[in-house]
């Protein structure tokens, strides 16, 4: 058996490995502590001699690391596919791309190939939208809302719930639930209801309006004249609409009751008199059909993203048949608005 530990002397003879042609120094003497490295002979060959070790072979070139968000999406990816549509949500936000990902409470808004397609774009969100029925002091109001959270937070409009003393909110499956009002902007018409004992509720997805353009596909769902789930379709209209509306709560009571809520545009009042308190935001003009009653619903883009609530609407007088309806001129409060008023609604709102 050959021995592990070598002599002192054992290397005494002169060392029979040349010089390194890659450093151009000879190679240093072995370490007498260790077993000498073994000869290599090119693959094949043998010729019972002294071997002298050949150049040696070339290693492939490492493959560079990706760096930057590429690297960093390749990885959140796979978990993204182990874990779900949470964290598709989180995919959305490291890239800075509007993709067609679900938010935080939901998997899957309009599937691959069916972008556009109005039946699908209904049936991923009409889950997601509610009939909001306000009883006042002075009569009711019926308008329409969005879930933006499983356990049941509701964008709606303010003027749907202002000055109500008790509310109603029915989901697209009927049930039925009592809600508190948690916050309202009468600046940007915006309000916040929490329904009562809720869970597991469909939330929307909320998309970019920022990225929406003229001539795009909508598609609007909300409750006109009490028929809960309605779907309408047409185009955005135009974009950054000055719309002016009242912020009087009496003045939004006594409009509730009849006809379309009271707004004005390019000068002109549409639906009443907005009275003297009022406030004007910038809006999306839409020609899908709106009613009374789609006030707070969802304008949603071809990818089933709401990019806009619903919130007012030129109804023509009713004094004959042939002018009443919808004349394609409704408008809707960019969703990136409504994000940014989220956390003042949650704290209770603007108002107080």
């Amino acid at each position: 058996m050959t021995e592990s530990i070598r002599r002192d002397g054992a290397y005494e003879t002169p060392n029979p490995y040349p010089a390194n042609p890659y450093q151009g120094n000879p190679v240093s003497p072995v370490n007498p502590e260790w077993p000498p490295p073994p000869a290599y002979l090119p693959a094949g060959t043998h010729d019972g001699g002294t071997a002298l070790l050949p150049q040696p072979p070339e290693s492939p070139e490492p493959k560079k690391r990706a760096k930057g968000p590429f690297a960093l999406l390749a990885a959140v990816a796979i978990v993204a596919a182990a874990i779900g549509g949470g964290t598709a949500y989180g995919i959305q936000e490291l890239t800075g791309k509007n993709e067609t990902v679900a938010s935080s409470t939901t998997t899957s808004v309009v599937p691959t190939g069916k972008t556009g397609d109005v039946a699908t774009i209904a049936a991923a969100v009409s889950p997601s939208v509610v009939e909001v029925s306000a009883t006042l002091s002075g009569g009711a109001s019926t308008g329409s809302g969005v879930i933006i959270s499983s356990d049941g937070e509701i964008v709606t409009n303010n003027h749907v719930i202002a000055g109500a003393t008790s509310i109603k909110v029915t989901t697209s499956d009927g049930t039925s639930y009592t809600a508190k009002v948690v916050g309202t902007d009468s600046k940007k018409d915006l309000a916040l209801i929490k329904l009562e004992n809720a869970s597991g509720l469909k939330a929307a997805t909320l998309g970019n309006s920022d990225g929406v353009q003229v001539g795009d596909t909508v598609v609007a769902i909300g409750s006109p004249e009490g028929l809960t789930g309605t779907v309408t379709s047409g185009i955005v209209s135009a974009l950054d609409r000055d719309v002016t509306v009242s912020t009087d709560e009496s003045q939004q009571q006594q409009q509730q009751g009849g006809g379309g809520w009271p707004f004005e545009f390019g000068g002109r009042e549409f639906n009443g008199d907005t009275g003297s308190s009022t406030t004007t935001y910038k809006a999306i003009q839409t020609d899908a059909s709106l009613n009374p009653g789609n006030s707070g619903g969802a304008l949603i883009d071809a990818n089933g993203n709401i990019i806009g609530i619903n919130s007012a609407m030129y109804s023509a007088a009713a004094e004959s048949s042939s002018d009443a309806g919808s004349v394609g001129l409704g408008f809707a409060i960019p969703i990136n608005t409504v994000k940014a008023d989220l956390a003042t609604l949650r704290a209770g709102g603007s108002d107080s």
